[in-house]
């Protein structure tokens, strides 16, 4: 099992971390899903570039006004003052809440090694493993997030504030 360099492991952190970040013109092309163009606005959300990391429980976002669903790119790179396409590389992707005030959360958090709350729950006769999602930013990676165009002109100033708690190492 890994650890980091205080000898914890890893879910056993030493600051909790909340931030919640303005996606306002934060963008990338509309055609934009896995490439990353070097023309971007993408936002640094976390820098685990000079520490041991961070683990994310949630990844959020809350729309700022009732409009269309902006895309939210996300990505990981070894840098932490422009997302450079070389440097990066693509995370996933969700769709912000439409109408202001809502949240809406990130599905696509990889399964964490440890802990297993339980053994599984049963839906009707079929037994369903449980375990925990989180996404683990190792030592010398950022996240990053932006936001897809919607138009060739859209300049995402109603783009969502996108949120993230968890912990650093």
């Amino acid at each position: 099992m890994a650890s980091t360099s205080t000898n914890k492991q890893p879910l056993l952190v030493d600051n909790v971390l909340h931030n919640i970040v303005d996606l306002a013109g934060a963008t990338v092309e509309q055609t934009s899903v896995i490439t990353i163009g070097g023309s971007n606005g993408a936002k640094l959300i976390v820098d685990c570039t000079t520490n041991d990391g961070a683990i994310l429980g949630e990844i959020y976002t809350l729309a700022r006004q009732t409009t269309t669903a902006y895309t939210v790119n996300m990505y990981l790179a070894t840098v932490k003052d422009i997302l450079i396409p070389s440097q990066a590389a693509f995370l996933g992707t969700f769709n912000g809440a439409t109408t202001e005030g809502s949240k809406t959360v990130y599905g696509g958090m990889p399964y964490v090694l440890n802990p297993v709350p339980g053994v599984g729950s049963t839906d009707s006769s079929i037994v369903i493993g449980t375990q925990f999602q989180a996404l683990y930013i190792p030592k010398g990676k950022a996240l990053w997030a932006a936001v897809k165009k919607q138009s060739a002109n859209d300049t995402a100033t109603s783009a969502p504030l996108l949120g993230v708690h968890g912990g650093f190492y």
